[in-house]
């Protein structure tokens, strides 16, 4: 993974829970939060996965900048030990990354060919799959706001997807999650108005080359793994206070221009009609 070149982020002192932080998409972004200076509390219930990837930051950064939490983002008492956790360990908590996400594809089931229509998925992952990518962000971001709150700043940054895939072909359950996840986004925002509190989606822009196991489809041009971390890391910085309510596409990431905006060239118009 590249070193992101952001001389005028300084992350140092910023205390970040990153979910889903074991691989693909969390892992790379906890690598460039690191990279920046952040301290990450890496939560996931793959424990294995997190140790590998705190490793990996105590390489960049050096010791104190990581936390491995087991964390089971479907559990209001879960989710609560890990800001208990970070608190103990850091004594500050200023940023939530909502990462952690249930794909359509369940284990044991092939690589290829197991996207089905919505009368033929398997009732346990669609229910699963609502339970972590809707429920578990919510979980998440209600233990994390009263935090925030109280201390009049924070950030909230829900990962999302590309619009097309809210209604792809056999698209369902994962589609109609991350059209939840936006809505929960602008909902959200619009509570905390007022609050110091900001609350966005992130999404990379495209497929990623994140999963080894994903099937590769002939003559798609698939993104690095690592191409939200410039603006994850801009969105993690004081830099992008006041932006909320909004959707950020990695892939917008202009490193010709100043890095406030590229942050804000970023953001894309409202998934939905209405918003504002």
């Amino acid at each position: 993974m590249a070193k992101i070149e952001l001389p005028d982020i300084d992350l140092d002192g910023r205390v970040v829970i990153m979910t889903g932080a074991d691989r693909g998409l969390g892992r790379a972004m906890s690598l460039g939060l690191a990279q920046a200076g952040a301290r990450l509390v890496l939560a996931s219930p793959a424990v294995a996965g997190l140790e590998e990837v705190a490793a990996e930051i105590r390489g960049i950064a050096g010791p104190g900048h990581d936390l491995v939490v087991e964390t089971d983002i479907t559990d209001l008492g879960s989710a609560a030990a890990c800001l208990a956790r970070t608190m103990d360990a850091f004594g500050a908590l200023h940023v939530l990354v909502n990462n952690a996400r249930r794909p359509h594809r369940g284990p044991g089931l092939p690589a290829s060919g197991n996207s089905f229509k919505f009368w033929e998925t398997d009732p346990r992952i669609y229910k699963e799959s609502v339970e972590v990518n809707v429920t578990g962000t919510f979980f998440m971001a209600r233990t994390m706001a009263p935090h925030f709150i109280v201390q009049g700043q924070g950030k909230i940054i829900n990962l999302t997807t590309s619009v097309h895939n809210f209604s792809g072909h056999m698209n369902s359950p994962y589609g109609v999650t991350k059209a939840a996840v936006d809505a929960e986004t602008y909902i959200w925002a619009k509570d905390l108005a007022g609050t110091g509190v900001t609350c966005n989606a992130l999404l990379p822009g495209g497929a990623c080359d994140s999963d080894p196991q994903r099937e590769k489809k002939p003559g798609r041009t698939y993104l690095p793994v690592d191409i939200m971390n410039p603006v994850v890391i801009w969105l993690c910085s004081p830099r992008s206070d006041g932006h909320t309510g909004g959707r950020f596409n990695g892939s917008l990431w202009d490193p010709s221009l100043d890095v406030d905006s590229a942050g804000a060239a970023c953001r894309e118009a409202a998934a939905f009609l209405g918003v504002d």
